[in-house]
């Protein structure tokens, strides 16, 4: 218990930092701070948390891994930080989808697929609708700073799953209704509207109130996400009665 407090502790001690270097202007130490956030809760995760789900498991571990490159990059000479840059930029991104791609699969794996599009046609149909005009805003925003047609293909790719990570914490939410459905539901929103400050940071204007609600949303959406793992989902109406006949 005393361990996991110490870490706990120097999860909200870089954060603190975080947010002193990057509304102080030092944007490296204050990038290195946020890339170490993620694997220091990812150690927590790994060690304390006494239902360990495989992947859930993953997910954090690409999404700590492609953090840490980050911290790797922030270190390269100048010389040579546009060959590692590219590496980076390909690596680190296909790292996240595979992280979120974990996380959609862990989540789906608690859905009934056939009760789904029995009773969510409308929500599909709305979710669907909504996702496709949300790629296509974010691939117009990101469209002007890319270069080359694999960098488009990849943030389309990236925009994809990211969103259907939101449709199927939605839909789980739905079909569960209950706390731990809640958690995954506001952990994956969270990670969501993190993303997309990111992208209004990179690519639109970059200053530094976007960076901290990034962070702070990050933070927040594994919060949550640690919270569910200490739940177990309890069985719907149709469960019940399945278990009943």
């Amino acid at each position: 218990m005393y361990k996991s407090k110490v870490l706990v502790g120097c999860v909200l001690l870089m954060y603190v930092l975080f947010v002193v270097y990057e509304f102080n202007g030092n944007e490296t130490i204050s990038y290195c701070l946020d890339c170490l956030i993620t694997p220091l809760i990812a150690l927590i995760y790994v060690i304390f948390a006494k239902r360990k789900n495989i992947f859930f498991v993953l997910f954090i571990l690409c999404y700590s891994i492609s953090d840490l490159l980050g911290v790797v990059s922030s270190y390269i000479p100048e010389d040579e930080i546009s060959n590692f840059g590219d590496l980076e930029y390909y690596i680190g991104n296909s790292l996240f989808i595979m992280a979120y791609v974990f996380l959609v699969i862990k989540i789906s794996k608690s859905l009934n697929l056939f009760y789904v599009l029995k009773n969510f046609k409308i929500h599909l149909v709305v979710l669907t609708i909504l996702n496709i005009y949300l790629v296509y805003v974010l691939q117009v925003i990101l469209n002007p700073n890319i270069s080359t047609p694999n960098e488009y293909y990849l943030e389309m790719v990236y925009n994809i799953v990211m969103l259907l990570l939101l449709s199927v914490a939605l839909l789980n939410y739905f079909y569960r209704d209950n706390k731990k459905s809640l958690y995954l539901f506001i952990g994956s929103l969270c990670i969501v509207f993190s993303e997309v400050m990111q992208v209004a940071y990179f690519y639109i204007a970059q200053r530094s109130l976007l960076n901290f609600i990034s962070t702070t949303l990050t933070l927040v959406a594994f919060y949550f996400f640690y919270q569910q793992s200490k739940l177990l989902n309890d069985l719907n109406e149709e469960e019940r009665y399945m278990v009943i006949e």
